[in-house]
């Protein structure tokens, strides 16, 4: 259910390391969101469901400042997530 760190950090160089740490981060963040939503549909309490899905609703965000300050440290990204968005209107504008 939940990922294990992709990598030994302390293999990585310096110039690289806050970009890894912060895709760990983002993993981590999407790790927390998918068990807090599973747990949310197993459950038949609506206060609890509530709580799990307000808390994963926050991981997102989460997800968007680790992403964000990513694109600050990473050019390459940015343009290949600009590639991916332009592929993903190409094939769905049909």
């Amino acid at each position: 259910m939940l990922s294990k760190e992709p990598i030994d950090l302390s293999k990585i160089g310096k110039e690289n390391t806050d970009k890894e740490i912060l895709r760990l981060a983002i993993i981590a963040e999407l790790d927390a969101i998918n068990l807090y939503e599973q747990l949310a549909e197993m459950t038949e309490d609506e206060n609890i469901k509530k709580v799990f899905l307000d808390v994963a609703k926050e991981e997102k965000t989460h997800v968007g400042e680790f992403q964000a300050m990513l694109l600050k440290l990473d050019r390459e990204q940015v343009e290949e997530l600009e590639k991916g968005r332009k592929e993903v209107e190409e094939l769905t504008e049909k």
